[in-house]
């Protein structure tokens, strides 16, 4: 709003209609008095004031206004017709003018000083909202450092300390100075510099002196740049005590390092241990195997030839029967302590290992009448040995447990689970089993039903969960009685451990028996 102050009412009218035309809003005052009455209850941005006028002169009226803080900076217009002389122009600046014209004033030439003048004012009071939001926004921030349990300081673009906390005291003598690091070791202020050269935020360790009691403490140094327009305008930064964490890594790290070491020798130990188990168990599976075949053959050679009574014909089959259980439970063990072994993987076709047993249970299969179908499966980084050895475990087991009057059917086929791994399922309609055993089944010597019913060791289905383990999978079962069973064997479908070439064929083939 303008304000028009004359004690002439026609030149004040003129004014108004000529300013309001261009869109201004106006007030009058008719004297000096009302002027600076009226200064005090609204803001004005702009004031038009004639020189003469009765009791207070525009004069005096432009010194009073200069000299209040509220309407120090309004930019003041004077305007006359009789005091045109260069002495009173010349005073109507030193009263505090931005501008002084004499009638009469081209209306076009008003407009443009009035409109020039009240942009000016504008800007000037955005200035000076902001700056007062600035100031504010600056006492916010030194509020909230000061409430920190950190070190806290903010800084100037350059680096220089602008504002420390009293947490900064405990280390650093003044608000000036930084902290003292230890002997050796570049001064805080010299990193602090280097470290700004970037532009970039700062989170480095150093370790700063305590005033009170001399010693050297780790701190974690963090700054952030503050940017108006684009720009750095200051630096924000805390010292954040990491002295307890530091002194407790440095501990973890000695025991981890000792304890490392006592691993690494009790993986020498076990290594060397092991050897000597491989060993032996070698030397004790031929040594035990050798009388068992003695016990076998001439058993059988009694059997054969000589005529024995029926009773005596009963007694050796289970002399006979036995001895072969043990030697079978003796290859078992022996293939069981050999899953420690290191393998390397192969990529493999497991079709064609599939397709190689069904050929060695050729026999079985007949004797059984089984159908065996399977489907194309996709080469997979295996332990071919050992993924032979589960397939047989499994593939043996199914046509081993059958219902009588039944034709077993054996189903094997692969699906992908997810992106990184395959389910291969074994799937058969035998006599199956309750499911609170199917955690059970796995467990060393464990057997579901009587050896008269059905041969084996209980070693089978344990073997076959470590060979899966072996190659990083895992291995299920769903089984109802007289309904079958269903394994299934998850596996990676890619393995990162020592992969060799393959040496089998990727090509897919199927079985069907």
């Amino acid at each position: 709003m303008i304000l028009i102050v004359d004690d002439r009412q026609e030149n004040v009218f003129s004014l108004r209609t000529v300013l309001e035309q261009y869109g201004f809003r106006t007030d009058a005052a008719l004297s000096g008095e009302e002027a600076l009455k009226k200064v005090l209850k609204q803001e004005y941005a702009l004031i038009i004031l004639d020189v003469q006028m009765p009791v207070m002169d525009g004069f005096e009226v432009a010194e009073a206004l200069t000299g209040m803080n509220k309407t120090k900076d309004i930019p003041i217009i004077f305007l006359s017709a009789v005091n045109t002389h260069k002495r009173f122009i010349t005073k109507g600046f030193e009263s505090g003018a931005v501008d002084y014209l004499t009638k009469p004033v081209d209306p076009d030439i008003l407009m443009l000083k009035v409109r020039n003048f009240y942009r000016l004012y504008e800007k000037n009071s955005a200035l000076k909202e902001a700056e007062k939001e600035l100031t504010a926004t600056v006492n916010e921030l030194h509020s909230t450092l000061e409430s920190l349990p950190q070190l806290a300081f903010t800084a100037s673009k350059d680096g220089e300390l602008q504002f420390v906390n009293k947490q900064w005291f405990q280390f650093a003598g003044t608000k000036d100075s930084f902290p003292e690091t230890q002997p050796g070791t570049a001064p805080l202020r010299d990193r602090w510099l280097e470290c700004i050269r970037t532009e970039a935020p700062i989170e480095t360790e150093v370790c700063i002196r305590r005033i009170d009691d001399g010693l050297y403490y780790y701190h974690l140094l963090r700054a952030t740049p503050v940017y108006i327009n684009e720009n750095i305008s200051r630096w924000v930064g805390t010292l954040t005590s990491i002295h307890e964490q530091k002194l407790l890594n440095e501990t973890l790290e000695r025991k981890v390092a000792e304890r490392t070491k006592e691993l690494l020798e009790i993986n020498r130990e076990l290594e060397m241990s092991n050897d000597e188990l491989q060993q032996f168990t070698s030397v004790a599976s031929h040594d035990l195997k050798e009388p068992l075949r003695k016990i076998q053959f001439f058993g059988s050679l009694i059997m054969d030839g000589a005529a024995l009574d029926e009773k005596t014909t009963v007694y050796l089959d289970k002399i006979i029967r036995s001895s072969q259980r043990m030697s079978q439970l003796i290859s078992d063990l022996l293939s069981f302590a050999r899953l420690s072994e290191e393998v390397a993987f192969t990529e493999s076709n497991i079709n064609g290992i599939i397709e190689d047993i069904l050929f060695d249970l050729e026999l079985s299969i007949r004797e059984k009448g089984a159908v065996v179908a399977v489907q194309p499966i996709p080469p997979l980084a295996v332990m071919p040995a050992l993924i032979r050895q589960l397939f047989q475990n499994l593939i043996s087991n199914a046509l081993k447990f059958t219902r009588p009057g039944i034709t077993p059917q054996i189903r094997i086929w692969a699906a992908r689970a997810g992106d990184d791994y395959f389910n291969i399922f074994i799937a058969d309609n035998g006599i199956g089993f309750e499911e609170k055993y199917k955690d059970k089944i796995f467990t060393l010597f464990q057997r579901l039903h009587a050896r008269e019913a059905y041969e084996g060791t209980g070693i089978g289905l344990t073997i076959a969960k470590k060979i899966v383990e072996k190659h990083n999978g895992r291995i299920a079962v769903n089984s109802h009685p007289g309904e079958g069973t269903t394994f299934v064997i998850t596996l990676p479908a890619q393995q990162s451990g020592n992969l060799l070439a393959a040496h089998h064929s990727t090509a897919f083939k199927s079985h069907h028996t």
